[in-house]
């Protein structure tokens, strides 16, 4: 029995959740079940056609609970109904639950060995969760019964491929090309299949026949051109460019060939005129122009003026290539123009409101203004745009936070833990440490470890939350055994970070570790590209009690100089000694870490 509707609705679902989970073996005893047709009296055939034809019904009116218990009682009258196997194969299909619906549908093949439809639904199934050998087998029973549709060879042949059957996967390409005649993308793979197999030989065979079968295609002699570049045979690879150029002067990837040739043999401005030669050609696709993009910038990262002018070629020839803008005010941002940049995202989430990625730069490059009460207003009208994703929260809650409103921002990040998925715990991880970071500033400061704590859970590797909460616990002289162990996997982590190896040598000044103190602040200096005056104070503490107060107060003096602005540093300096900074100074200054987005 065909039913069309639900035979749709199940190749759709199969291409909609696009199954890739690894389903186990069926047992052998469900395999080996005994064939035998179950016989129906009239009145449980009648009872059946009841249920199934009920079930048909909620199912097309969109009940589907309903309709899958219909489905159930149909298999409790009959176990043997390959269209009531079938139809709840389609729901476990839908539950994403591929092992279940590939257990029904053995079955259902069982009872209805020569219904193609069955076969072909399993094929694809046992294709989407890896079952490539089995897999094969159905395809191999269907490829049987139609030889003619390419499409079952091609899953045959990539089936054969993915189980690591080279040889017959080439063979059933063979016997496509028999059937369609030669076509460059059966080449191609062949070409593919026999590098896999070493076979260069038999391999440029394939692209040699291409070529010779369409010999007023430029593009068929620049792919043996590139892939004789790959294998580094650079002569073959001109002379087969060259070829290309005799037979299309005017092809568009005959340039971007010839910049990977002439980058090759290290000729950068012969390349750079390449890449802008295959850039404005109008012939080339946009796709192609995006991915070598970022090579042009590459070789001509000091002309910017010609980089500026390429993009106004580009984007009059593409007006609406929503990457190419994007690209371009990345390419804005990364010479610090930032309101230019700002410009060019705010145009395009006037124009494309749905482009989350769009919305997401427009608010990180307007952090970079200092304006919160402008990124608040960017966050605001993304959160209507995009009223289910938790990012906008969680920007907008930093904002809130620079501007000195902490409650305010601990508000919003609970809205925004509320709707982070589930499965992101690295960012759940993020929102609970900013949490911690506000409670600290608010002078709550059991409630910001116990927040920290949370943040642990999520990701015990959180490096902002170890350095912020290792350095808290420092400040207040708690916990510092504690303390020293997460700071030393920051330190462990990202080694060449200046704030984290200052974290790890101000907890050990205040262990009283002057000497390990002393090392590990003057690794933290020399890798500190900022001048932050933080470190330089820390500095002067150090030296001071390490017995150099002369050098101490010099770096005292340098963090003033270098902005720090605290009575405890002014007295420090007028009296020549130290002083631990005041509770009101502590909290006044507790961003060791900035907050990013």
């Amino acid at each position: 029995m065909t039913h069309k509707t639900t035979h749709k609705l199940i190749i759709n679902c199969i291409a909609l959740i696009g199954v890739m989970l690894t389903i186990h073996s069926i047992r052998a005893e469900e395999v080996a079940e005994e064939v035998v047709k179950q016989r129906l009296s009239p009145s449980e055939q009648r009872k059946f056609d009841y249920f199934f034809y009920e079930g048909v019904k909620l199912d097309n009116s969109g009940k589907y609970d309903a309709a899958f218990d219909m489905f159930k009682h149909c298999l409790e009258i009959d176990s043997t109904s390959s269209a009531a196997l079938y139809e709840l194969s389609s729901f476990y299909i839908q539950l994403n639950n591929p092992e279940a619906a590939v257990r029904l549908m053995k079955k259902c093949i069982l009872y209805a060995p020569d219904n193609q439809e069955y076969h072909n639904i399993l094929a694809t199934l046992l294709f989407n969760t890896d079952m490539f050998g089995e897999a094969a087998d159905e395809y191999e029973i269907l490829v049987k019964a139609s030889p003619e549709k390419a499409e079952l060879n091609i899953y045959l042949a990539e089936s054969y491929t993915r189980m690591g059957e080279i040889g017959k996967a080439i063979e059933t390409y063979d016997y496509l090309e028999n059937i369609m005649g030669m076509r460059d993308i059966i080449s191609m793979e062949k070409y593919r299949l026999y590098m896999l197999l070493e076979q260069p030989d038999e391999a440029f065979k394939e692209l040699e026949k291409l070529a010779d079968k369409f010999p007023m295609e430029a593009r068929f002699p620049i792919i043996i051109g590139d892939n004789y570049l790959k294998q580094n045979n650079d002569a073959k690879a001109l002379l087969y460019y060259r070829k290309a150029y005799d037979i299309d002067p005017q092809s568009p990837y005959y340039p971007v060939s010839m910049a990977n040739y002439f980058e090759k043999q290290g000729l950068r401005d012969s390349a750079k005129v390449e890449i802008n030669k295959a850039l404005v050609n109008e012939r080339l696709d946009v796709d192609t122009k995006i991915a070598i993009l970022a090579r042009f910038f590459q070789l001509s990262s000091q002309d910017v003026e010609s980089a500026n002018t390429l993009f106004q070629t580009l984007l009059e020839q593409h007006p609406d290539e929503m990457r190419l803008k994007l690209a371009y005010a990345e390419f804005l941002a990364r010479q610090g123009k930032i309101d230019e940049a700002r410009f060019q995202y705010k145009l395009i989430t006037e124009s494309e409101p749905d482009n989350l990625i769009a919305w997401q730069y427009y608010v990180s490059i307007s952090f970079k203004t200092e304006d919160m009460d402008e990124v608040i207003h960017i966050c605001e009208k993304a959160q209507a745009i995009f009223p289910e994703t938790a990012d906008f929260h969680f920007y907008l809650a930093i904002a809130y936070s620079q501007k000195g409103d902490y409650r305010k921002a601990i508000e919003t990040l609970f809205v925004a833990i509320s709707m982070a998925p589930a499965e992101n715990t690295p960012f759940i991880s993020d929102l609970y440490g900013q949490q911690g970071d506000n409670y600290f500033r608010l002078n709550e400061i059991d409630k910001a470890f116990e927040t920290y704590e949370e943040a642990l859970k999520y990701n015990d590797k959180n490096i902002s939350v170890l350095n912020n909460y290792a350095y808290y616990l420092s400040l207040l002289k708690r916990d510092l055994a504690k303390a020293e162990r997460m700071s030393a996997i920051c330190v462990k982590l990202e080694p060449d970070n200046a704030t984290y190896i200052d974290t790890y040598a101000w907890i050990f000044f205040v262990r009283g570790n002057y000497t390990l103190a002393k090392i590990y602040i003057e690794q933290a200096i020399s890798k500190d590209y900022t001048k932050s005056a933080e470190l330089l104070d820390h500095y002067g503490d150090i030296l001071f009690f390490a017995g150099d107060k002369d050098k101490a107060l010099d770096q005292w003096i340098k963090a003033k100089e270098a902005g720090k602005k605290s009575k405890t540093l002014n007295k420090k300096i007028e009296e020549k000694t130290y002083y631990e900074e005041t509770e009101e100074e502590l909290f006044n200054n507790t961003n060791k870490t900035t907050d990013e987005t």
